[in-house]
Parts: C-alpha cells; structure tokens; sequence
C-alpha cells in the first residue's frame, strides 16, 4: 500500500513539474515556440495532417503531455487554442485514470474541431473525453484516412518514456480565453 502511494505521488509530482512557471515575462513566448515545435512534430512525421490544419474550424495543440501511474494514474498538460488558425486562448489537460497501469510518458496532443458547435463546446467547459475516446498517434499516411468522430479528431505523438496501460479515465479540459 505504501508503494500505491509513493508511486500516486511521483505522478502528481511529475504533473506539477511540467506545470512549473517559466521565466516572467517569457511565458507566453515559450508556449507558442512549443506549440509551434509541436505542430511541427506532427505535420513532419505525418503530413497528411495538413488537411486537419488547413480545414479545422479550430483545434488545440498540447505540446508537452506528462503521464504516469501504478494502478492509481494521473496526466496533465497545457496547450493553445485556435480558431480559424489564430490563438484565441490557453487549455489545461487533466487527467486520472485507475486500472493496470505502471510506468511515464511524455506525448503531445492535437485535437481538431471540425465546427464551431465542437469548438463551442470545448470552449464553453462542455468538453471533455471519457474512458472509450480515441487517440489517434500521427504517423506517415494516418490523418489521410482519419475521421472526425462526434466533431472531434485527435491525433498525439509520443516524446519519451514508457507506460504499460490497461485502465480506464478521461481527459478532462479547462479553457482560459486570451486577454
């Protein structure tokens, strides 16, 4: 039980360090260099998924996602928003998770809107993934025959780690318009 929850703890905290202030003043700056590093990832190791970028009403792109857990799991990340190509505000990422699970990753994350009811949704707290949503992991060739399902279409890229999983949990999101 103690292992249960020293583990449990190591995963809020590696949540929490992803989520540590970066330098004032260079913030916002380093976010959008991520994002954009992010995008890039996605659209070199997959680029059919210009399609999505090019036609989405919106999407949001997390960058850097940290996961980990025994049984007991959690993630978390942050990420911009943006509508018709433009940021429009940042989101948050959470997520938990209990079933068979051990180990960390890190991945990036884009989820596409086809419309603006889907945008809408996610904008207006509306939103968020139960345990049966899909994850579609960009590689060469798979945004050409992927599909929006309920509005929506995600696509990730692992950055490191490793994580066995066979648990169930939902992403839950938090949208903070640009001021």
């Amino acid at each position: 039980m103690k292992a249960i929850a020293a583990l449990t703890l190591a995963v809020f905290a590696l949540v929490a360090i992803t989520s540590l202030p970066v330098q004032a003043g260079s913030k916002e700056q380093k976010m959008k260099a991520d994002v954009d590093e992010a995008i890039a990832v996605f659209k070199k190791k997959d680029p059919t998924i210009q399609a999505f970028f090019k036609t989405a009403y919106g999407y949001v792109v997390f960058p850097s996602i940290a996961k980990g857990g025994f049984i007991v799991g959690g993630a978390g990340g942050k990420g911009l928003v943006f509508k018709k190509g433009a940021v429009i505000g940042s989101a948050s990422l959470s997520q938990g998770s209990i079933g068979l699970q051990a180990g960390g990753q890190t991945f990036r994350e884009v989820i596409f809107f086809k419309d603006s009811t889907a945008l809408n949704e996610f904008t207006g707290g509306k939103f968020a993934f139960d345990a049966q949503a899909n994850a579609v992991g960009a590689d060469a060739g798979v945004a050409a025959n992927a599909n929006y399902s309920k509005g929506v279409a995600v696509f990730t890229v692992a950055k490191g780690g490793l994580m066995f999983q066979a648990s169930i949990g939902g992403q839950n999101f938090e949208f903070k318009p640009k001021k």
